[in-house]
């Protein structure tokens, strides 16, 4: 899956929290997400100054909140873990973990076993 297609499948499941996100369509989604985010930072501080450039950003992080949160939770599904497991990344320990399962490759068991 390619740049825009994750883009695209990520948003129009703004707020599906089922079903499984591949590794490609949740890392793209991810860059994309950044770089949202330093794009209306710097927008809104070169124009606006420093303290709107944050307040913009933080609209911005709002808005892709809930699609990040959902891609995440699908990625979980796709490695077989509940999308609860996202919740280990509150903990400063959990947070390498966390990162390994987004990392980790498709369960191909599961998919096969769902076909």
């Amino acid at each position: 899956m390619g740049f825009t297609e994750s883009i695209t499948t990520c948003m129009g499941k703004y707020a599906t929290f089922e079903g499984r996100a591949t590794r490609s369509e949740y890392w793209w989604f991810y860059l994309f997400t950044l770089l949202v985010g330093w794009i209306a930072t710097i927008v809104g501080t070169v124009s606006l100054g420093l303290e709107v450039g944050q307040i913009f950003q933080g609209v911005v992080s709002l808005i892709l909140f809930l699609p990040s949160l959902a891609a995440g939770c699908r990625r979980m599904h796709d490695i077989g873990k509940s999308g609860w497991s996202l919740l280990w990344s509150i903990t400063i320990i959990g947070i390498p973990v966390v990162i390994y399962w987004l990392a980790k490759d498709t369960d191909h068991e599961l998919v096969d076993s769902e076909s």
